[in-house]
């Protein structure tokens, strides 16, 4: 920790990854760190709860680019291994298509993948090969590009970001890309259903996001030994140890605003507290409509935030059953027409007759999360988010026995209703009531082109001084490692913009 910086207080809006980033590297840094989380843990979304002796993970399962994290712990004289212990995953996940009766477990092995893609896609082998030798590049290019903020549109000139053009692919969607390397469409959909990471579709998904597809196989899936909660809970405790204090039960009412400069934060308990700067890590859409009057922030008007493009929701089963079902850790069952599936939940709006649903099977991996010989299965299926017309108080019932049925029938759960020993169920209405998540969009404003680099909320607030944004709303997008980047991209402009009293 450097003793020698000047004590300027820092209060962050919500514990959650982006804002715990910032914390830890700010902490690290001499600041006075206040982060005020509304609920009574840290995590946010990457949060868990219990029901009875079963432990889940509240959102994400997928942990992806590790080697982000841990820069974060090494960039404050950490090693993230002293935190929590990850077990990679293999297969990467087991992919059901359909009624077909065809899965595929994509690995990582890539003599085995080849061989697998010869046995269940004959002649499509020798694309995986060409995957890698266009897609490894691509990475190499365009995540450096991510890892920058983006305040002016000269800064799309850089030469980093000319490096990455020929990369963009900007011509074509996802599903289209994939196509470079593979004829067979199921094939495709293996390396292109990622693109629900973002909450969106493949075909209208920007083909630059192929890249994800490479972070799966380049780089491997990983599971933190306790579940995903792990990473807030071990990022908050090295923010601590650094002096940064969390307020937890301590909702915000709203940021302060002087003369355009943000000085601080009204909690809702009445409190006033006066900070040098405030980093919001909520929700973006949430966070402008209710935490900043709308007169400090006119390029962000109510009006102008209904009509930006949002992500899908997500409709969840969290069960605890008394049986440990013999399936891989990650499952994503596809309907029998994926694309028809996608545009009813991202263009149409409706509910799906013929849902995807992914199911979680952790306890094969980390046992730690169940009563010994049980399991937690952790159902997640896409749907439209709240633009929609759907009454989830009135259609969760059905839809509920409709997800099981399905897990039965195409994903090998036998008899998966009597093994139920507790069971909780959510909806796009939880995510924008309990969550404060902005129509119940889980994975934030879409990345569509006109919403990325540029042209995405800045991480460096443009309407309010002194105000920092992280988190999926802002640049670089939605997802773990990219919130995580977020908030390493904000805590680095406070320290740039402070570098002459740090020590350098």
């Amino acid at each position: 920790m450097n003793t020698k910086a000047k004590k300027k207080r820092v209060a962050i809006v919500g514990a959650g990854p982006g804002g715990l980033t910032a914390a830890m590297l700010l902490a690290h840094h001499g600041y006075d760190v206040q982060v005020y989380e509304r609920n009574a843990y840290v995590g946010g979304r990457t949060s868990s709860f219990t029901m009875e002796g079963y432990t889940f993970d509240l959102g994400p399962t997928f942990l992806m680019m590790k080697h982000i994290l841990e820069e974060i712990f090494e960039f404050t004289g950490r090693d993230m291994s002293d935190y929590m212990q990850l077990a990679e995953i293999d297969p990467l996940y087991r992919l059901v298509y359909g009624d077909s009766g065809k899965a595929f477990y994509p690995t990582r092995d890539r003599e085995k993948m080849k061989d697998q893609i010869r046995r269940v896609f004959p002649g499509n082998e020798e694309g995986y090969d060409r995957f890698f030798e266009y897609e490894k590049p691509k990475y190499e290019r365009l995540v450096p590009c991510l890892q920058v903020p983006y305040e002016k549109y000269t800064d799309l000139l850089s030469p980093r970001m000319v490096k990455a053009l020929p990369y963009l692919d900007a011509h074509k969607n996802l599903f289209q890309h994939l196509g470079r390397y593979f004829d067979d469409d199921d094939l495709k959909i293996a390396f292109t259903f990622q693109a629900k990471y973002l909450g969106m579709s493949p075909w209208n998904c920007p083909a630059l996001f192929s890249l994800i597809g490479y972070l799966e196989h380049g780089l491997g899936i990983y599971h933190p030994l306790g579940g995903l909660n792990q990473i807030s809970v071990s990022m908050a405790r090295a923010a601590e140890e650094d002096g940064a204090v969390i307020h937890l039960n301590a909702p915000v009412k709203e940021v302060l605003v002087e003369g355009g400069r943000a000085t601080g934060l009204l909690l809702e308990s009445g409190e006033r507290v006066e900070a040098h700067d405030v980093v919001l890590n909520a929700d973006f859409a949430y966070a402008m409509r209710d935490l900043v009057d709308e007169r400090h922030r006119p390029k962000y008007t109510d009006r102008k935030l209904s009509r930006m493009k949002y992500s899908c929701s997500t409709f969840m089963l969290y069960l605890g059953v008394d049986k440990v079902y013999d399936i891989p850790h990650h499952n994503i069952i596809f309907s029998n027409d994926y694309k028809q599936n996608v545009d009813e939940i991202a263009d149409i709006k409706v509910m799906s007759d013929d849902p995807s649903v992914y199911v979680q099977n952790a306890c094969v991996t980390d046992p730690s999360l169940a009563p010994e010989g049980k399991s937690t299965l952790y159902v997640l299926v896409p749907v439209a988010n709240n633009k929609s017309a759907i009454d989830w108080d009135r259609e969760a019932p059905a839809f509920r026995d409709k997800v099981l049925d399905l897990m039965e029938e195409r994903g090998g759960l036998t008899g998966i209703r009597d093994h139920i020993e507790v069971e909780r169920v959510v909806t796009p209405k939880f995510w924008d009531e309990q969550y404060n998540v902005y129509l119940g969009a889980t994975f934030n404003l879409a990345h569509n082109l006109g919403q990325m680099l540029m042209w995405r909320p800045h991480n460096r607030f443009e309407q309010i001084d002194n105000c920092w944004l992280t988190g999926g709303g802002t640049h670089p997008g939605s997802g773990l490692p990219t919130i995580v980047e977020s908030g390493r991209i904000s805590a680095g402009l406070i320290l740039e913009r402070d570098a002459w009293y740090l020590e350098r």
